[in-house]
């Protein structure tokens, strides 16, 4: 077994499983098969089928974590559960058991209340001084990344800053031009995209309400001739200045 199971945090008050068998006098196998049976209780899914079908678990719990007690024997491992689960556990033993490894929690909180926290040692400050050093300079490595990045699309943004706020719309070619699409397959795309759509019968491109009224598209009313000199009145999609920002975003992305 390689791993670690959960890592109850070492600062909170824990009781091996080997300590609490010497306290009620059970055998360690069997605390270990009542610590696994509240596992099986309190968690569900694939966690608690896993704990049931093995003699340790690999779950993550903040109550319990499992350690190696003796590194020679493979098979020497015994579980550091919380208060909280020590609590449940007793539960189901009778008065003298839970007596003795309440006498026992107590007595650890009482010594926990007595330990003065440790400074760190010259060299474990040394360390720390170090790896901060190291982070400072990750970070402005990053920083300078960014400003290299941000320079390089300066250009872009400008570009696309004119295009919004400039007067003049453009037709379809024009702005694939501008895109630099091929103007057939960037008239499907913004079909497919539910931007133009064509009449039934008509040749030309128009613009769906929804994309005019947010001002991304608009429509040019125009007089033309057909080939007998009879006048008609067509439509020519355009799109404006916020739409050819909008465009350019969306070709990014696509």
């Amino acid at each position: 077994m390689s791993n670690i199971i959960s890592l109850v945090e070492k600062s909170q008050l824990t009781m091996s499983s080997r300590e609490i068998a010497t306290l009620t006098h059970k055998r360690h196998d069997n605390v270990c098969r009542d610590i696994r049976a509240i596992l099986v209780a309190l968690l569900g899914g694939e966690d608690a089928d896993y704990v049931r079908n093995s003699n340790l678990s690999y779950l993550t719990n903040q109550h319990v974590r499992c350690e190696q007690y003796d590194s020679k024997n493979p098979n020497a491992w015994e579980y550091h559960i919380s208060r909280r689960y020590t609590e449940i556990l007793i539960t189901g033993y009778d008065i003298k058991r839970r007596t003795a490894v309440i006498d026992r929690l107590y007595q650890l909180e009482a010594e926990k209340k007595n330990v003065q926290p440790s400074l760190p040692t010259t060299k474990e400050l040394a360390l720390m001084v170090i790896k901060a050093e190291e982070e400072k300079e990750q970070l402005l490595i990053e920083n300078k990344n960014l400003g290299h990045q941000v320079e390089e699309m300066r250009d872009d943004v400008d570009a696309f800053e004119r295009i919004a706020k400039s007067d003049g719309s453009l037709n379809l070619t024009s702005t694939a031009k501008h895109l630099q699409q091929p103007p057939h397959k960037f008239n499907q795309l913004l079909n497919e995209k539910g931007w133009i759509y064509k009449r039934r019968g008509q040749r030309n491109w128009l613009g769906y309400q929804d994309k005019v009224k947010q001002g991304l598209l608009e429509h040019k009313v125009y007089i033309t001739q057909d080939s007998s000199g009879s006048e008609k009145v067509c439509e020519q999609v355009l799109v404006t200045p916020k739409g050819l920002t909008k465009l350019s975003q969306m070709l990014s992305l696509h």
